[in-house]
């Protein structure tokens, strides 16, 4: 039994969520999440049995370091639909674990830095105080290099159009347009459902 209560890197669940890539993690207040089991995390969340086996028990910072991986208490988590309450950002829970269990955390995290680092320069460049929550979906769904790009484009564009630099409501308009029409090519919805059509 581990006295861990506290994870290294709280930007990934324990689970394989994306913590750092959730608008609650970019919020401000009371209603802000430090990310899984990062300090604070007790306070603003209730408790998880997946955090008690993988952290508190076996001092684990993610579930697909476990011999036990993949595990019955993950199959609702890792089955095609994934959790309800998070249907587009649940998606990468099982590739996010298969990624680190066949190639590390380190790697991982490495990838992961990447996305947040695009995330944070949507919110400080393109926020137009509607769009979190569709920058974080965005960040966590479509590839890095296709990101990385379609903010390129999107720079370009505001220059060629001589969008003004306070213009975030246009600014944001064409990053969005941008994101989803590279999304909509490949199949990927970028809108928050809370519940999954049956």
């Amino acid at each position: 039994m581990s006295d861990k209560l506290f994870k290294t890197y709280p930007t990934l669940g324990c689970c394989g969520l994306d913590c750092g890539l959730c608008p609650r993690y970019y919020s401000e207040g009371p209603s802000r999440c430090p990310g899984c089991c990062g300090p604070g995390f007790f306070n603003v969340s209730p408790g998880c049995g997946t955090i008690t086996c993988c952290l508190k028990k076996k001092g684990l910072e993610v579930c697909a370091q476990c011999d036990e991986f993949p595990c019955p208490r993950l199959a609702h988590w890792l089955g095609k639909r994934g959790l309800e309450e998070y249907v587009l950002t649940s998606q990468k829970i099982k590739p996010n674990l298969d990624f680190i269990r066949k190639r590390g955390l380190e790697p991982f995290l490495e990838q992961q830095r990447k996305r947040i680092s695009l995330l944070e320069k949507m919110l400080r460049d393109f926020n137009d105080g509607r769009s979190k929550s569709f920058y974080c979906i965005a960040t966590t769904l479509l590839p890095v290099t296709e990101l990385k790009a379609l903010l390129g484009e999107a720079e370009g564009k505001i220059k060629v159009d001589k969008v003004k630099a306070d213009d975030i409501k246009t600014k944001a308009k064409i990053l969005r347009e941008l994101l989803n029409g590279f999304a909509a090519k490949g199949g990927v919805e970028l809108k928050l459902r809370s519940k999954i059509q049956r």
